[in-house]
């Protein structure tokens, strides 16, 4: 989905929660994980999503797409970025990393958590810690690491 899809699920998860404030999300490929700059907060989150390989038609279901965020208020305005960790094709030699196509229904819930957290990290409101499950997909592979930019960068979710 296009970031402006992002925004207005984010928008619609946000409002009302965030006091009043105003949130801007933006797509980042420069972040780097566990290294957020000064002042910003971080959260890191699993989902599933689909990848397609830009150089066969080979395409390929995930539950191991790992999403960061960083995020910081100041002064009534906030700002997320996000970086959708890609994977490779496993068939084609040297295969170009691709963005993950993350089903809506996994969005809605990689906001509403992202909208929970940035009430504890931001607003230092006292929630439970819990988040929402994403929906799996029927994945009949295991992963692969070293396709994978999340296990490349160290982030990965491992069983």
């Amino acid at each position: 989905m296009a970031l402006s899809e992002w925004t207005l699920i984010f928008q619609n998860e946000a409002e009302n929660l965030l006091h009043g404030d105003s949130w801007d999300l933006e797509f980042d490929s420069s972040i780097v994980p566990e290294q957020p700059q000064y002042g910003w907060q971080q959260y890191i989150r699993n989902t599933s999503a689909r990848f397609e390989c830009t150089e066969c038609p080979r395409g390929w279901p995930s539950n191991r797409v790992m999403v960061v965020f960083h995020m910081r208020l100041m002064d009534g305005k906030g700002i997320v970025k996000v970086r959708r960790f890609r994977q490779n094709c496993k068939n084609c030699i040297a295969a170009p990393m691709v963005d993950p196509s993350i089903p809506p229904e996994n969005i809605i819930i990689l906001m509403r958590n992202l909208v929970k957290k940035i009430r504890i990290k931001c607003y230092y409101e006292k929630l439970d810690q819990g988040h929402h499950n994403h929906h799996k997909m029927d994945v009949k592979s295991p992963h692969e690491p070293e396709h994978c930019e999340g296990c490349i960068n160290g982030v990965c979710t491992r069983d």
